[in-house]
């Protein structure tokens, strides 16, 4: 295991669970069909705690480029890693979103609405309106961003006046996990939350590849691209101005 392959895995495992839910919600003649957000965005939270959970001890898990982008904002993660980091986690964005349509192959088949399956895959507004969907990504990744900025685990003063982490194993997960659950109920209705740009880019260029009829909406998919950039500038600024 490598920081590389951790991003790749821990991704992987948070799309395909957190786009997984999403399915199970949304498709036809699934067992979980019609359950509603509140399934979705609580399965999504967990879906973050499990990526962070397998990845965190290797990588610091950040899945996604924003996490990756902020930290490296403020001086707490070498810009030279980067790219690699952001590359990990298209790759896995992009096979978890595979497994999502391998394990619900017959139900995209059953389904006729097009959009219901681009939304297994990638976010879309609620109502559209370019400008406020851009503002409301923007909000809730800065939230995002700014509270893990400030999520960090407990230390513990030892008798030569310095501190040592002391580990947490998977509660230190439950944090962001929690984060993203009440992002998810509290702003995530007007466009779906993308708050991560692997998210939604990685599955909506496997909706275009894989056998699946309908549009993958392109017109709309630089807003959950440049509205998550935006809202960790924002947090990384607002974070440098306070400390």
């Amino acid at each position: 295991m490598t920081p590389f392959i951790a991003e790749i895995l821990g991704t992987m495992i948070m799309i395909l669970l957190g786009n997984g839910v999403v399915a199970n919600v949304v498709l036809k003649d699934t067992k979980g069909n019609n359950s509603g957000w509140i399934v979705i965005t609580t399965a999504w939270a967990f879906a973050v705690f499990v990526g962070v959970t397998i990845a965190g001890p290797i990588s610091g898990a950040h899945l996604n480029p924003i996490v990756t982008l902020g930290l490296a904002l403020i001086g707490k993660f070498n810009w030279s890693l980067v790219p690699s980091y952001i590359f990990a986690q298209m790759i896995g964005s992009m096979s978890g979103a595979f497994l999502v349509w391998l394990s619900h192959k017959d139900h995209f088949a059953a389904t006729e609405d097009e959009g219901a399956k681009l939304a297994c895959f990638s976010t879309s507004p609620a109502i559209k309106n370019n400008i406020s969907n851009l503002i409301s990504e923007v909000i809730a990744t800065f939230v995002l961003i700014f509270s893990i900025f400030y999520i960090a685990g407990p230390t513990l003063q030892i008798a030569t006046d310095s501190t040592a982490t002391i580990g947490l194993g998977t509660i230190g997960a439950l944090p962001v996990a929690i984060v993203v659950w009440v992002i998810g109920l509290s702003l995530g209705g007007t466009t779906g939350y993308a708050i991560n740009p692997a998210r939604d880019l990685g599955p909506r260029i496997m909706h275009a590849i894989l056998p699946i009829k309908g549009s993958s909406n392109w017109t709309y998919a630089w807003i959950p691209v440049l509205g998550p950039i935006l809202g960790s500038g924002l947090a990384a600024a607002l974070y440098l101005v306070l400390n």
